[in-house]
């Protein structure tokens, strides 16, 4: 299949520069497969759509402030770094997009703050850089007082303090992710509880997410497409919730990966890529939130939905006033 078939026309209006002040707030399109149709419901009626037997499978990633904002020493111009992945156990060694790209040298050092730099290591096959950082105290630290919160480009704005609690889910727990796993925004303590009174059953996993789940796609034909490894870990106990529920519900497509890749005997990192034709072995329903024309989220959505049927709803979605994106409102698919 070609990537041109997973396209949407989308108003830049139709994207949210901003969260709603009550999360549960945001609209939800419910998407029913069996009978190729949907209804506009609000996601505080999620519990309703729950009863014994389910299992809702909740990312418990959460967000770092991984972008930086320095200067290469020597020189006065301004250089952006996007912390994408450690690669070493100190957490000093860092895999990172970098800004602008082309005059960043190996062996250049770059100053984030006082008692903050890094030195680039050297470069890989699809540009990223390898940062080793040196750091007066720890580098948490340092990245928490220093960095930012990493919006998504198509956010036009920079990030703000209430950034650091709201692009954040309500469960987030170890830190990793350099985006947001987005369907899990819209959670409250409360609908978490109603959902629990619902008699639907929380497992939690965790993908840090990074390139293989936000990089845009660079081919034509969906075949050869290659995603980026991701580190992800599913515990015995949320294992076995999953093996024992009726219908297992992921919260947001990095969920379904975390499932679908354990499903497959995967087990540390995976770069599963999920196209129509996948065989599914866990995810009986999907909450997801509204994504980008050719992406690979939505790519994943229509091998869940079937693409004839989700791009029909998302049409539905723009001419209904739907906010998209990380933001955004939200999808049950059932």
């Amino acid at each position: 299949m070609l990537l041109s078939e997973f396209d949407f026309h989308l108003p830049p209006e139709s994207i949210a520069q901003a969260p709603l002040a009550d999360r549960a707030a945001s609209r939800m399109l419910v998407l029913h497969r069996a009978q190729g149709r949907w209804e506009d419901r609000s996601f505080a009626d999620l519990p309703s759509y729950l009863g014994p037997g389910d299992c809702l499978v909740l990312n418990d990633s959460r967000v770092i402030p991984a972008r930086l904002h320095g200067h290469r020493d020597g020189f006065t111009g301004h250089v952006e770094a996007l912390l994408v992945r450690p690669e070493s156990e100190d957490s000093l060694t860092w895999l990172a997009l970098m800004r602008p790209g082309r005059k960043l040298r190996t062996g250049d050092t770059v100053t984030f703050g006082e008692g903050f730099r890094a030195t680039i290591l050297g470069r890989n096959q699809h540009g990223e850089r390898l940062l080793r950082f040196h750091c007066e105290g720890g580098f948490w630290q340092r990245l928490d007082q220093f960095g930012h919160i990493p919006l998504p480009p198509y956010i036009h704005r920079s990030d703000t303090a209430a950034d650091r609690e709201r692009y954040q889910t309500v469960y987030a727990d170890g830190p990793g992710s350099v985006a947001a796993p987005t369907a899990g925004l819209h959670f409250t303590p409360a609908i978490l509880d109603a959902c629990s009174r619902a008699g639907a059953a929380a497992a939690r996993v965790t993908l840090h997410v990074g390139l293989g789940t936000f990089q845009p796609i660079h081919v034509s034909n969906i075949d050869d497409v290659k995603l980026h490894p991701e580190r992800f870990h599913v515990p015995p106990e949320a294992a076995r919730a999953i093996q024992q529920a009726a219908r297992v519900i992921p919260v947001g497509t990095t969920a379904m990966r975390t499932i679908e890749s354990h499903a497959l005997g995967l087990s540390g990192e995976t770069s599963l890529f999920i196209a129509p034709g996948f065989p599914f072995q866990s995810a009986g329903a999907l909450l997801t939130n509204f994504h980008l024309p050719q992406s690979s989220l939505l790519i994943l959505v229509c091998a869940f939905a079937g693409r004839e049927l989700t791009l029909e709803a998302y049409r539905h979605a723009v001419r209904s006033g739907y906010r998209f994106f990380s933001y955004g409102d939200c999808m049950l698919i059932l």
